[in-house]
Formats: structure tokens, sequence, C-alpha cells
């Protein structure tokens, strides 16, 4: 099942489960995960794409490996707003995994992530090696820390009404 908003999709997770970020790419998958409260997202790892379901295997083990209740997968919209080819991919994706896991799945706009992860990268002054290696897992932070924040924003507004 998946949700666009995060006022849809915060309302099946179950108390106490971290959630994952992905960050969906032509040749790799990022993860992020977050804390059990759901307050930090941390970059996981990244998974080489081999084919749907060597990489949905490799996914969904770790899914339940660190009892996952929920995903947040980065969708990569065009500076306009509009979906281009990579969010059809990214689309599909998710309606093939929704068929192996009933995990609810939420799309974030990811627009500029892959932009933060290096600046941020640069900025620790992390070799152009390493950033390729873990640029993607930390995309996928950027992309679940958004997600996160929002979802917290909805606890906020909720216990204040």
């Amino acid at each position: 099942m998946s949700f666009e908003r995060a006022e849809d999709f915060v309302g099946l997770l179950p108390p106490m489960q971290p959630i994952a970020g992905l960050d969906f790419g032509d040749k790799t998958i990022g993860i992020a995960v977050s804390d059990v409260l759901r307050g930090v997202a941390t970059p996981l790892l990244t998974i080489r794409r081999v084919k749907f379901t060597t990489d949905a295997e490799a996914l969904l083990k770790i899914v339940a490996d660190r009892r996952i209740c929920g995903l947040v997968l980065g969708l990569p919209r065009n500076m306009d707003g509009s979906e281009g080819p990579r969010a059809q991919a990214t689309r599909a994706f998710a309606r093939n995994l929704s068929r192996l896991s009933p995990l609810p799945l939420m799309f974030w706009d990811e627009r500029l992530s892959t932009v933060a992860a290096e600046r941020v990268l640069i900025a620790a002054d992390t070799s152009r090696k390493r950033r390729s290696e873990v640029i993607d897992q930390v995309a996928a932070g950027f992309i679940l820390q958004g997600a996160l924040d929002r979802m917290a924003h909805l606890r906020r507004s909720q216990a204040d009404e």
C-alpha cells in the first residue's frame, strides 16, 4: 500500500519501530533507517542493483532484520514538480515491492536530496572515492529525515488540538 501524504502513512505505523528511507536509482538503492522513536535518520548502506527479485530480497532481509515497519521512498520529481521517466521507474519499483511485502510505503519528494548529500560530504572533507561509495545512503538519510520531520510536525499539531 503506497501513500503520497504523511498524514495517511503515519496512521498505519505501529509505535516504537523504525522506518527506512530509500533512494532508488538506476544502479543502486541507498538505505537509511530511523531510530525507534522516529526522530533521527541514519544512513545504513547501499545495495548495488542487479535485478528486481535480487534487489527486493536484499531489501526485505534488511527490513526483517531491523524490524522496519514502513518505507519512505524518494520520488525524483522534476524541478517543476512534474514526473518523468525516473519517477515512473520508482513508482513501478514500489508497485512490484508491494506485491512482496505488506509494509506501508510513502513517496517523498526527493528533489535536491543528492545535491544536499554531496554538499555535506564535501564539507566533511570526504574523499571523492568515499563520496561515491556512500552518496546514495546519505541521500536516503536526507529523504528519510525530511519525512521524519514532517511526521513529528503532524504529532505536534495533533497534540495542540
